[in-house]
């Protein structure tokens, strides 16, 4: 060990104590990446503070000794953002999972970082209250992840994503100071430091409690199942049910291929092996207001060439149909060795040309493509499957992700929707932004962190050469070679090799988005 690292190890102890210090390279190899596997690198240390004081000591300390660090939620992050490609100290949160208070009277809660989604909803649940935000990983991921990647979920088609539900926040900038962005109660004074912090993926500073909206529990419940022969139909019933004047709490679709992932999976509806889409619709509010608008989605339904379309009769039923959906990237592992995860946003009106050329890719590439995805608010899931073995088959799943995203922005969208950019997504922030919308944002984070010591190489690319050119061939290539120093040996690696047990650790985990 270099009397440098020997220092920087002293120092965490010194700080933390022994206990708290990961430092063996054998233990460092856990946080070589997070969910996304294509990239890894080891760490020079892991340390786990407990509050914010503590957090705030290790910052000072890796600051005033130029040493790069990042903070890490659960590793459920899907693009990158946790990944220590310059060796970074990695700042684990995952022992600050208190909650702290809740306000019942004005609907507040303060949860440190690590606290779990779900568990959140869990702790008050009795006094008929739940945190809204719902990704698909929420019985594992981190309230403090979801805030770094501007979370959403099934249901934030009406209740919003995480920036909606966040009021305020403790932040530890990249130098150690400690300030408070947003306000418990009302609209903050000032620049909305806390809209910036929300969503920028552990670059501008470390969050240590965050006060978050909870909401009562709605009255009533209901969740429709729709089968559809097309999935031109499924999508025109989803732009006509938002038409008619009804938000459902939840509007998501699957299609055929992710249908037969997931009846192969624990949680089997038994879908019809012949259709092509399955919408699966939930209203809540009012009980008088939930029983009309579900009439009214079931019309809309046989309106648009629907084969069947069933209401859950209980709530076990309903429960296993979220499942089947919250379950479906894990489930890829029954069908597919490999695959890429991918997070775009389009208006929801142009759901049938994006699937269609979706499709073409698909076709083009020798790939097949799968679709889970929030169709209500237009946010896709394209899930690419591929086998790391055979060669040339990750570089063409990663150039056919590239196109899809480029897809999803020339129809007027965006590159993600809940999953960030991290690493992954850089080379299409230039296809999304030009140099000088990239440039305001990277002055933003050189205000923040001037020495470039938090989480550095993540959500912003470094200045292009060629500032008129958006995007280039050259910038996908770089992407693929970017990804190259793994694939070759990506099988021996990622979680998902063996179908079986893939599908048995990624139903746990499952996104981290969506």
């Amino acid at each position: 060990m270099s009397e440098h690292r020997a220092s920087l190890i002293r120092a965490m102890v010194d700080i933390l104590g022994p206990s708290r210090v990961i430092h063996e390279p054998h233990r460092l190899r856990v946080y070589s990446c997070d969910g996304y596997v294509a990239r890894q690198a080891l760490p020079r240390a892991v340390v786990f503070p407990e509050n914010t004081d503590e957090v705030a000591a290790v910052v000072r300390w890796l600051y005033d000794h130029q040493v790069p660090f990042l903070p890490r939620g659960a590793g459920t992050g899907l693009s990158g953002g946790a990944i220590p490609l310059r060796g970074e100290v990695i700042i684990s949160l995952v022992r600050m999972n208190r909650l702290l208070s809740v306000d019942f009277e004005n609907q507040r809660a303060v949860v440190q970082p690590g606290l779990v989604n779900l568990t959140l909803t869990k702790r008050i649940a009795d006094q008929g209250y739940y945190y809204a935000p719902d990704p698909s990983s929420q019985s594992v991921c981190t309230i403090g992840g979801n805030v770094a990647e501007n979370a959403g979920g099934s249901h934030c088609l009406k209740y919003g994503v995480t920036t909606n539900h966040v009021v305020a926040a403790k932040l530890v900038l990249p130098d150690g100071q400690v300030v408070n962005v947003g306000s418990p109660y009302g609209d903050p004074v000032g620049y909305d430091l806390l809209g910036l912090i929300v969503g920028s993926e552990g670059t501008l500073g470390i969050a240590t409690e965050m006060t978050v909206r909870i909401l009562k529990k709605p009255q009533a419940v209901r969740t429709a199942l729709a089968f559809f022969d097309r999935v031109e139909d499924a999508s025109s019933t989803v732009s006509a049910i938002i038409a008619a004047g009804i938000v459902p709490a939840a509007l998501e679709m699957m299609d055929q291929l992710a249908m037969q992932a997931v009846d192969k999976s624990h949680y089997h509806v038994g879908y019809p092996p012949d259709i092509e889409a399955v919408l699966l619709i939930e209203v809540d509010g009012l009980e008088a207001g939930v029983e009309a608008d579900m009439r009214r989605i079931v019309e809309i339904c046989r309106q648009h060439g629907v084969r069947t379309v069933q209401v859950a009769k209980d709530t076990e039923e309903r429960a296993l149909w979220w499942s089947s959906r919250k379950m479906a990237f894990g489930a890829m592992g029954r069908i597919s060795p490999d695959y890429i995860v991918q997070d775009g946003v389009i208006p929801r009106t142009r759901l049938t040309e994006v699937l269609r050329r979706i499709r073409d890719i698909s076709q083009a590439s020798g790939l097949r493509i799968a679709n889970v995805f929030h169709a209500g608010d237009g946010n896709l899931h394209p899930l690419i499957l591929y086998d790391g073995r055979r060669p040339g088959e990750p570089e063409r799943a990663i150039a056919a992700g590239s196109e899809i995203l480029r897809v999803c922005v020339d129809v007027g969208g965006s590159i993600t929707g809940e999953h960030g950019v991290g690493i992954e997504k850089l080379e299409e922030m230039r296809y999304q932004f030009t140099e000088a919308e990239l440039a305001v944002q990277r002055a933003v984070r050189t205000g923040f962190d001037p020495q470039e010591l938090c989480n550095a190489g993540k959500l912003i690319p470094t200045p292009s050469r060629c500032a008129e050119v958006r995007y280039t061939d050259d910038a996908l290539r770089r992407r693929v070679e970017a990804h190259g120093e793994v694939f070759a040996g990506l099988a021996e690696h990622t979680v998902l090799t063996a179908p079986a047990e893939a599908s048995s650790h990624w139903e746990r985990m499952s996104d981290a988005g969506g």
